[in-house]
């Protein structure tokens, strides 16, 4: 579905060149949950901004599904991530002036033909604001605001979702509803789910993590099979012979 091939990104700040990713290469199949982890610094949204086409790679390339997305001109890029991606930001980027609704049929109607509307309605109710989609953002609270971002993401079925510390700026119960909400569609709708976190927590509910340290994937381990591993089944006073 996704693949990452000595992807590097760098800013030239006059004579000095800061390198933010040192050289990543990783192939992300369908329907995987892949969580992305690492101190503050490490190239972890700058590398979600890159497998996203919101950024393109210094050097090396990015394909999704088949397409090299870091040859693209900016018009073929936003087709493909209009079609391939949603994306769910921490600080949500709402639009002020759009209603819940409004705003959650914005991509299906830049991306898709036909009226979204009852889809828009039907993915509000699914995450708890059925009586809330004609509410403007400054209505809503930060989750209730996060919720709407989710069906946003959610409502032009895309194959692949990507979030970035959409729990950072939400409280527990808030985060754990988000969290379940992208759960839900990557385990019931097939839906490849890519997300940046600081939270130990959320990454141990992936099937894959990733650490990232210095712009290198230091680490990349598959904490569910390793769970479903017949030695981690044995009984511990078995183990002890």
């Amino acid at each position: 579905m996704i693949e990452v091939r000595d992807a590097k990104r760098w800013i030239q700040n006059g004579a000095r060149r800061v390198e933010i990713l040192r050289g990543i290469s990783l192939a992300i199949p369908a329907r995987q949950f892949l969580a992305i982890v690492g101190a503050s610094g490490s190239g972890k949204s700058t590398l979600l901004g890159l497998l996203a086409g919101l950024d393109s790679p210094s050097a090396g390339e990015i394909w999704l599904d088949g397409i090299p997305i870091h040859n693209l001109a900016e018009a073929e890029l936003a087709a493909v991530r209009g079609r391939k991606i949603g994306f769910v930001f921490q600080s949500y980027q709402l639009i002020q002036t759009l209603t819940a609704l409004e705003n959650v049929l914005l991509p299906y109607e830049l991306n898709v033909e036909g009226s979204g509307v009852a889809t828009a309605r039907r993915l509000l109710e699914e995450v708890g604001l059925r009586d809330r989609m004609d509410h403007y953002p400054v209505q809503l609270s930060g989750g209730e605001q996060q919720r709407v971002a989710l069906a946003r993401a959610f409502v032009a079925d895309p194959p692949i979702v990507m979030a970035d510390e959409p729990t950072g700026n939400l409280d527990a119960a808030n985060g754990r509803l988000v969290l379940d909400l992208l759960l839900k569609r990557n385990r019931e709708a097939g839906t490849t789910l890519v997300l940046v976190t600081h939270d130990a927590e959320i990454a141990g509910c992936a099937d894959r993590k990733i650490v990232l340290r210095d712009g290198l994937v230091v680490e990349d381990t598959l904490p569910c099979e390793a769970l479903a591993s017949p030695a981690a089944l044995v009984p511990s006073e078995e183990k002890n012979g």
